[in-house]
């Protein structure tokens, strides 16, 4: 396995452009299989605490990067330690050209521009259900509209989810646009976890 696998000059060129903007955050980690759920074609690594460090937040960040060579682009999740982790779908793992349990030459740099999130059907169904909600919604930045989506999201029970989608239609309609109260790292609240490698 080298660092030069599926690396093609236009992403050579592409990753050489980004990291101008920002210095370029180079380490290696593990490739594992998450316990859960059983069977995920996709497997993930934790970022080294020395390499999330040199990111801009604790939160969610995008970053392009290279993974063994292999140009991608993806948001990191906090790991609630202060670190972030990568969920490496089996595209990207095959592309690369690795497997799980390979260590991994990665490097990444946050973008320039936050890509749109993807929003949950539920909560579209939601805002297309208030659309006073929505029209606030329409005008917020990708990074705010992830942070409500995160938000909205990261309660344990079902329950929780749907009471804080109500909630977030209800403050939206009344003009607020960050979510807020809560803690986008999961440091303190335990919210976010990196998820547990498989044996």
């Amino acid at each position: 396995m080298t660092a030069a696998r599926g690396q093609s000059s236009r992403q050579v060129l592409s990753f050489a452009a980004m990291s101008k903007a920002t210095d370029t955050v180079k380490f290696k980690a593990k490739l594992s299989r998450p316990a859960e759920p059983k069977g995920a074609a996709w497997s993930f690594l934790v970022l080294p605490a020395e390499a999330s460090a040199r990111l801009p937040t604790r939160s969610q960040v995008t970053v392009d990067g290279t993974l063994d060579g292999h140009a991608f682009q993806a948001t990191l999740e906090p790991d609630g330690k202060g670190s972030h982790w990568l969920k490496v779908e089996k595209k990207l793992r095959e592309a690369a050209g690795v497997s799980v349990g390979d260590t991994v030459a990665l490097e990444m740099a946050p973008v320039a521009v936050e890509p749109e999130p993807k929003v949950p059907p539920d909560i579209r169904k939601a805002l297309s259900a208030h659309p006073a909600a929505k029209a606030q919604w329409d005008t917020l930045t990708p990074v705010a509209r992830r942070d409500w989506i995160q938000w909205m999201t990261s309660g344990k029970k079902a329950e929780t989810r749907v009471k804080r989608i109500a909630t977030a239609c209800d403050q939206l309609e009344s003009g607020k646009r960050r979510a807020c109260c809560f803690d986008r790292s999961g440091i303190y609240s335990n919210a976010f976890c990196a998820p547990e490698a498989a044996e």
